[in-house]
């Protein structure tokens, strides 16, 4: 048996050679057959078009069934193996298995209409069954006939319910059970959030001087960033590093401010090339104010629960940390009632940040049918949102408005209930500064078959009001420390302990301090029993670590314990170098922050790999530099000049380790203002020369971007870059 197909209306032609003339019989179609007796061959000649079939039975010999069909007939066939033999069906949508049974083949499969089985087989078999019933003729050529599904029409989604949820952005929000970001990374993953949307807060003192707040920060690609200023929205960016000017009035002099971001993150990479992408960070990975040096003291808050799971069912990767989905907005039985009802698309203007929208719908598909379904979102590309989907409290997709391609999200059977009731939660994050409304959604079928399959419901947990809610903090802590404080240098800082409610037992305050500093008196102090609404403070005399290299921001923090739990507190101490000499350096001989997309930034070499000291001589182009640094995007080199440097300099490249691979951008920041950058530059491209007035600059920032295209071997290296400094 062999099937042979091709193009509708295409001339086709067999030949078979045999040793002796084989009996001819065309069973259907036209086929015309020739003998050569010369050389044995047989030789038939025909056009694909439907099915035809020829029956060749040589003298002494296995017969052969020849099906000469065109593609759209080939395509109805199906070929499974057995034990016994192959098996070849046409009709059917699709041959899920097949089994002999003393003589019976015993096949399953599905229909998307009604159809005929035909079953050939190489070994001969009694009897036919389809899905357990008996397909009597599906081995004649009439064939057996297949019913097709019954007719299905899904339910539209309507009855939605609105409400608006953005809370952690304004200044009043109680974020004092929040983690502390007690450790020198803000990265989420330092702190137990590995997925989803992270919420950070940062708290400082203002000094009236502060015009922007420069962010860097990892989201993944497609993820972005949202940043609010005491309530004031600030935009949003997907880039590494990223300037948010601060409006006039939104700062409160002397008073505590609080910078909000939310850092809508997509998924870890996963590690199919083995170099080592998974690890990136998700979340912010530094901020600072532009025109003081106020530092800032962070929390921050992911899924609830983090790594201790409050929802193990759905397991890790299914929410994130925004407000609606920490208070299980997204789960069916959340009471909604009170929210505002709305009709999709919703065309009303509101403001950036997180809305939700919910509805519930009923199927009862047929028994015996496959219904594949999934939610289909349509707007207009001009809207800055993404969309966070739940069915059942199951995360199906993430929906980007502006990005896309994709638009539909299928919804497997089993997590959607066939023969019940649904619910459907969305959670918009906007980010245009009037907000958007979230587009049309629909429930669509993707197809309509019979099938044998059968499927359970599988678990989905309801909302519960004992577990969805924000954790209530037992105290406020509070840690006050100077803005900078010289290398080998001392300064007070404080903290203080407010119990909220009963009494504080056995209170303490504990400070943490970075590597090589010191405090007296010791670290952890008693505080006995703290009433209510008492404040009890603490005082400690520090002593930075001296010396000229190391972090020149150091993250202090504070936490209090009692019989009751505990609460902490963060936050930031600038400790810079000493400013550049007058005259010209090489920025590998000096101290500088940063950080980086692949392993550490290099000295006077590329980046090589994730190793510290790998690299290799720096060259773009084929031109050698011996001195510079090597880094790989994204990335961020912040180098102290305090206001004493005029010029920098570089000679910029993807660096040659990388045969032609990478792509990057280059961009020099002086207080976070740009003043130099560059195109898409790519492997094996020349080098481009920057060359930037940083006059009176604080603090240079060299920023590597990936060019828009992911990470991939961007080795980028700032060659000859060098700073010029007065007197």
């Amino acid at each position: 048996m062999a099937l042979l197909y091709g193009r509708p209306g295409q001339d086709g032609e067999t030949v078979l050679r045999y040793a002796d003339r084989p009996e001819v019989q065309v069973i259907s179609g036209h086929v015309k057959q020739t003998w050569d007796p010369a050389s044995g061959d047989l030789r038939l000649n025909y056009k694909h078009d439907g099915l035809a079939q020829v029956l060749i039975t040589p003298p002494g010999s296995t017969p052969l069934l020849l099906l000469l069909a065109d593609d759209a007939t080939a395509d109805t066939y199906w070929r499974l193996d057995t034990p016994q033999g192959p098996v070849l069906a046409s009709g059917p949508e699709l041959l899920r298995t097949s089994a002999y049974d003393n003589g019976v083949l015993k096949l399953t499969g599905d229909t998307d209409k009604a159809a005929s089985l035909h079953v050939v087989t190489g070994t001969p078999a009694t009897s036919v069954t389809w899905n357990g019933r008996p397909a009597n003729r599906a081995l004649d050529t009439a064939g057996t006939p297949l019913a097709g599904p019954e007719p299905v029409t899904v339910p539209t989604l309507g009855g939605w319910k609105y409400h608006a949820e953005t809370p952690e952005s304004q200044p009043d929000f109680d974020d004092a059970a929040w983690r502390a970001a007690d450790k020198q990374a803000l990265s989420a993953d330092h702190y137990g959030f590995h997925a989803g949307s992270i919420w950070y807060r940062g708290h400082f003192t203002a000094a009236g001087t502060e015009t922007a707040v420069k962010v860097d920060a990892t989201t993944g690609r497609g993820g972005r960033y949202l940043a609010w200023l005491n309530g004031t929205y600030l935009g949003s960016s997907d880039d590494a590093t990223h300037r948010f000017d601060i409006p006039a009035g939104t700062l409160k002099p002397g008073k505590d401010n609080v910078l909000a971001v939310l850092s809508a993150n997509t998924a870890h990479e996963q590690d199919w090339s083995a170099d080592d992408h998974h690890k990136e960070p998700r979340g912010l990975t530094g901020a600072r104010l532009v025109g003081s040096d106020k530092q800032i003291g962070w929390r921050l808050q992911g899924a609830l629960g983090g790594e201790d799971l409050v929802d193990p069912v759905r397991g890790p990767l299914n929410t994130g940390g925004l407000y609606g989905e920490r208070h299980g907005m997204h789960l069916p039985g959340y009471p909604d009632d009170a929210w505002s009802s709305v009709s999709l698309p919703d065309s009303r203007r509101g403001a950036p940040g997180v809305s939700w929208y919910r509805t519930t719908f009923a199927l009862d598909l047929p028994k015996g049918q496959d219904v594949p379904l999934g939610l289909t979102f349509k707007d207009d590309k001009a809207k800055n949102y993404r969309a966070l989907v739940y069915v059942n409290g199951w995360m199906v997709g993430l929906y980007v408005n502006d990005l896309g391609p994709q638009t539909t999200f299928p919804v497997q059977p089993g997590m959607l209930r066939t023969h019940g009731r649904n619910t459907v939660a969305i959670a918009v994050i906007g980010e245009d500064a009037n907000g958007d409304g979230l587009g049309s959604v629909s429930l669509e079928a993707y197809g309509n078959h019979t099938t044998p399959l059968r499927y359970r419901d599988i678990a989905s947990p309801g909302w519960s009001a004992a577990v969805y809610r924000d954790p209530r903090a037992v105290a406020d802590v509070r840690i006050d420390a100077p803005d900078t404080i010289a290398r080998g240098g001392s300064g007070e800082v404080t903290a203080s302990y407010t119990h909220r409610r009963g009494t504080a037992h056995d209170a303490s305050l504990t400070l943490q301090l970075p590597d090589g500093w010191t405090a007296e008196p010791e670290a952890r102090q008693q505080l006995g029993d703290v009433p209510a609404g008492s404040t009890v403070t603490r005082t400690w005399k520090v002593t930075t670590a001296s010396g000229g290299s190391g972090p020149w921001s150091a993250v202090l923090s504070v936490t209090g314990r009692s019989r009751d739990g505990s609460a902490g507190a963060a936050t930031s101490v600038a400790s810079p170098p000493a400013a550049p000499a007058a005259g010209t350096h090489d920025l590998a001989d000096l101290d500088f922050l940063s950080t980086n997309g692949w392993g550490p930034v290099e000295r006077n070499t590329s980046n090589g790999e994730d190793a510290a000291g790998d690299g290799r001589p720096m060259s773009i182009a084929g031109t050698a530099y011996a001195k510079g640094l090597g880094a790989h995007s994204d990335s961020d080199i912040t180098v102290h000049l305090g206001g004493t440097c005029t010029r920098f300099t570089a000679s910029v490249g993807v660096d040659d380790e990388t045969n032609g691979g990478g792509s990057v951008t280059f961009t020099v920041l002086a207080d976070g203002k740009q003043v130099a950058a560059t195109p898409v530059l790519r492997g094996r491209q020349a080098a481009v020369t920057l060359n930037a007035d940083v006059s009176g600059a604080q603090v240079l920032d060299l920023v590597v971007g990936d060019g828009g295209d992911g990470k991939t071997q961007d080795h980028a290296d700032w060659a000859t870059a060098t700073v010029s400094c007065a007197p």
